[in-house]
């Protein structure tokens, strides 16, 4: 199993947005931080705005934010959300043109173990990747204002 960029620089962006709370931020402060183009970036946060994981706000006093409470988003959500390819191997395609896919039990066996793998960050939020480590990530990314709640 292989997560994307897409979905890596998506956790990567509500990370940032959680650590900074109220306060909004900017593509470009995200960008600059993790030294992520800021085109591929704004197509993250497109996406994450829509999905409603974060908001947008436009003009001279906007900025991003979460769009809900971290303890509302599951890894599990945010993945199955961000990752357009789930297909493992060809068999899972809707084009697969494996020729022993009737009679091979890797199929079952792999779709076992992704339902497995999305239980596991189904059981885990955004709020689980700060518990405890809000001060230390707010320093790693330069945020200098951090919400209390370490």
């Amino acid at each position: 199993m292989h997560l994307t960029r897409f979905t890596d620089y998506s956790i990567r962006v509500l990370l940032f947005l959680a650590v900074k709370g109220e306060e909004r931020a900017t593509i470009g402060e995200i960008a600059e931080t993790f030294s992520i183009s800021r085109n591929h970036l704004m197509k993250v946060v497109q996406e994450l705005n829509q999905k409603g994981y974060l908001t947008a706000i436009r003009g001279k006093k906007g900025g991003l934010m979460l769009g809900r409470p971290p303890e509302s988003i599951t890894l599990g959500d945010l993945v199955r959300d961000t990752e357009h390819e789930m297909a493992l191997v060809e068999c899972f395609r809707d084009d697969n043109a494996c020729i022993i896919t009737p009679s091979c039990r890797l199929q079952p066996i792999l779709n076992e173990a992704l339902s497995a793998f999305l239980a596991v960050l189904d059981g885990y939020t955004l709020a689980d990747l700060l518990e405890g480590h809000t001060s230390q990530l707010s320093r790693l990314m330069r945020i200098p204002t951090v919400p209390v709640n370490d």
